[in-house]
């Protein structure tokens, strides 16, 4: 009893039994108990690492106390750069560097302005979600790219990125997994986790233990940027085009995904295994729901309900073992 009261001291521990609990309920309920079909895990490792390593950087993020609604347009304008260099003949590997770079770019951006303005940055990205949006919007004409004929299927690159290990597990769940892992030792092993944590909970007392919070803010948002680039590029590997449209929607599921995990809007609380099971639980939810025959257009509904609900479970495990 002791040991189960000290798991639940944890704050993703409330979103791992949800989790199991869920995994259990579409598994015995989903038609033909197609949940735990090979095809269908599948088709999950390949969709859900474009919502989780975005989230795995919005989580970090909003540690440090910060919000970026800007993913949603920056990872469909990296993805346009991206389609676009590998039009004007260069590699896909370097199109991808230069996607990432640009992601990058646009992170250290909404940081700038966020920590020279003192603006909150809800609104800081909230004016650059839109913005970026209207640009991409007038650039690309709203026409999509084709880009198989440069990233073949069976190539090298699209074997990297959207190809499939032993024919059946998809490399894009590698991926996630290991961003996961360098970005959890970042966070809970190295100094700059421990600033992160301090930022996030306390500015003005990290300022006076000679921490660069203005830094380590910008460079939060930078790792998000860059995390948007390489998503762009997995996802336009993967459905061999680029697409304007790509990425809507993303800024509020990558938050509800960390809110689910156990990651505190006011910052200073939160954790890469809560960030990431709640990466999981959203896109699980999701597919649940489909199999389920819920209609398409109201999961929705359920994806809100179920954040509110995790945040007051959380609340009550927070109070009640604590």
């Amino acid at each position: 009893m002791e040991r189960f009261t000290k798991f639940l001291r944890q704050r993703a521990a409330s979103t791992f039994l949800v989790f199991v609990g869920l995994v259990i309920i579409f598994s015995l309920f989903s038609p033909r108990h197609v949940f735990i079909n090979a095809r269908n895990i599948a088709a999950l490792g390949k969709l859900f690492p474009d919502l989780g390593v975005v989230a795995l950087g919005v989580g970090m993020l909003m540690i440090c106390g910060e919000f970026d609604l800007s993913v949603a347009s920056v990872l469909p304008f990296c993805a346009y750069i991206f389609a676009r260099s590998l039009y004007a003949g260069m590699a896909p590997f370097w199109g991808m560097v230069l996607a990432i770079l640009v992601g990058c770019g646009l992170g250290w951006m909404n940081g700038f302005l966020t920590v020279k303005t003192r603006m909150p940055s809800f609104i800081t990205t909230l004016g650059t979600l839109m913005f970026w949006r209207g640009i991409l919007y007038v650039w690309s004409q709203m026409m999509p790219l084709g880009i198989r004929q440069y990233i073949p299927t069976g190539s090298s690159f699209e074997k990297v990125f959207a190809g499939t290990i032993m024919g059946f597990f998809p490399v894009q769940a590698l991926w996630f997994a290991l961003f996961a892992v360098v970005l959890g030792v970042l966070l809970h092993y190295h100094r700059f986790g421990n600033w992160v944590y301090a930022t996030g909970d306390n500015r003005d007392a990290a300022r006076a233990m000679g921490i660069n919070t203005d830094w380590v803010k910008t460079l939060c948002f930078v790792i998000v940027g860059a995390l948007c680039g390489f998503v762009a590029c997995m996802q336009s590997v993967r459905i061999g085009s680029f697409a304007a449209t790509q990425g809507i929607g993303m800024e509020l599921r990558s938050i509800a995904a960390c809110v689910v995990g156990g990651t505190s809007l006011r910052g200073g609380v939160g954790s890469m295994s809560g960030v990431t099971l709640g990466a999981l639980t959203i896109p699980i939810l999701d597919n649940g729901l489909i199999l389920l025959r819920v209609p398409v257009f109201g999961i929705t509904a359920f994806i809100g309900l179920a954040t509110i609900l995790f945040v007051v479970l959380n609340t009550y495990v927070e109070r009640r073992f604590r």
